[in-house]
C-alpha cells in the first residue's frame, strides 16, 4: 500500500523526492492503493452536497490564451477546508491562489492531467507562494513532481477524493481524475479528463508519444464506462463549451463514436499546425513547470 503523509517534510525547491513513498496515516480507507491523508482552512460560496452531507467546493477557471480550464475542488464540510488544483497555468497562478485565499482555503495539491504542449504549468510558481503545497502527475510522464500517481491510486482531500485512470494516446502520461463513488462523495461523478477527451472532441495524437488507438481504448475504456451522467470537465475548449457528460459524448462526439478504423483516420488527417509554445512548455513542465530551478530563477520568479 502507497502511504503519503502531508506535512512529513516540505522539500526546499531546489530539491525533489525520489520516487519512493513516504509514510504516514491513511484517511481513505484500508483498501486503497493511495492514501493521503490531509488536514488544511475555511469559507465557501458555491458548493454541491453529496448524499451524505459532505460538501465539494468547485470552482471552474479559465486562461484565455491556450483555452485552458483550471479547476478548483475544496472539501468545506472538513474542518480544515483543503482543496486541491487541476491543470493550473502559470498565468493565472496568482489569479488561483488569490481565489483560495478569498474562499479560506487551504492548498494542498497543485495537479497535472499530463505533460502539457500548449502552455506552461502554474505548478512550480505555487510551489514557490505557498509552502507545502505538493505537485502530482502521472509516473508514466517521465517528468518532475512531488508525488507520482499510477491508475487506481486515491489522491484524497479531506473526505473526499479523486480516483486516478491512465487514459494515455493524447500523451503516454496522460491521466484522467474522477471523484469517488463511494457514499459520502459528490453526485453525479465528475471526470477531470485533460486533453483525452474534449466535449465533442479529443486531444490530437501526433507528438509526445501520441497513439490515435491508444487513445480510443482509453476513453471507451476508462470515461465512457463510467455512469452516463457523470459530468465530463476537458481540459480545454475552444467553442465556448464548459461541462459535458459521459452519456452527451456517448451519443454526439463525432470522433469517438465511430469505429477504431474510421477514428484512426480521422486522428491522422487533421492536419494540425505544430503547436506553437510546445518548444518553450514541454521542457518547462517536464520540470514541474520551471525550466531553472536555481536561487536566481526562484527569486525572479517570485517577485
Amino acid at each position: 500500500m502507497l502511504r503519503i503523509s502531508y506535512g512529513l517534510a516540505r522539500a526546499s525547491l531546489s530539491s525533489w523526492p525520489s520516487l519512493k513513498p513516504r509514510s504516514g496515516p491513511a484517511l481513505c480507507g484500508p483498501k486503497s492503493r493511495a492514501l493521503w491523508g490531509i488536514r488544511s482552512s475555511s469559507a465557501a460560496a458555491y458548493t454541491t452536497s453529496s448524499s451524505s452531507g459532505g460538501k465539494l467546493l468547485f470552482r471552474q477557471l479559465f486562461e484565455e490564451e491556450s483555452y485552458t480550464y483550471t479547476y478548483l475542488l475544496a472539501d468545506v464540510s472538513h474542518p480544515d477546508k483543503p482543496a486541491v488544483l487541476i491543470d493550473p497555468v502559470d498565468k493565472t497562478a496568482e489569479r488561483d491562489l488569490s481565489l483560495v485565499k478569498e474562499l479560506g482555503l487551504k492548498l494542498i495539491y497543485a495537479m497535472n492531467t499530463h505533460v502539457h504542449a500548449d502552455h506552461v504549468t502554474g505548478t512550480g510558481l505555487i510551489k514557490m507562494k505557498v509552502p507545502g503545497v505538493k505537485s502530482v502527475i502521472s509516473r508514466a510522464s517521465n517528468s518532475r513532481a512531488d508525488h507520482f500517481i499510477e491508475a487506481g491510486d486515491k489522491i484524497c482531500f479531506g473526505d473526499l477524493f479523486l480516483e486516478v485512470r491512465a487514459t494515455p494516446g493524447h500523451t503516454l502520461g496522460c491521466v484522467t481524475y474522477v471523484s469517488g463513488d463511494r457514499p459520502g462523495q459528490p453526485q453525479p461523478r465528475m471526470a477531470f479528463t485533460g486533453d483525452a477527451l474534449l466535449i465533442r472532441g479529443c486531444g490530437r495524437t501526433d507528438f509526445q508519444g501520441g497513439n490515435s488507438l491508444q487513445l480510443y481504448h482509453s476513453v471507451h475504456s476508462q470515461i465512457l464506462t463510467l455512469p452516463k451522467d457523470t459530468l465530463v470537465y476537458p481540459g480545454h475548449d475552444y467553442r465556448g463549451f464548459s461541462v459535458s457528460t459521459v452519456g452527451e459524448e456517448m451519443l454526439y462526439n463525432p470522433r469517438l463514436t465511430k469505429d477504431e478504423e474510421t477514428f484512426k483516420k480521422i486522428m491522422e488527417n487533421l492536419n494540425l499546425p505544430y503547436p506553437k509554445m510546445i518548444d518553450v512548455a514541454v521542457p518547462a513542465n517536464m520540470v514541474c513547470g520551471l525550466q531553472d530551478l536555481s536561487s536566481e530563477a526562484v527569486g525572479a520568479a517570485s517577485n
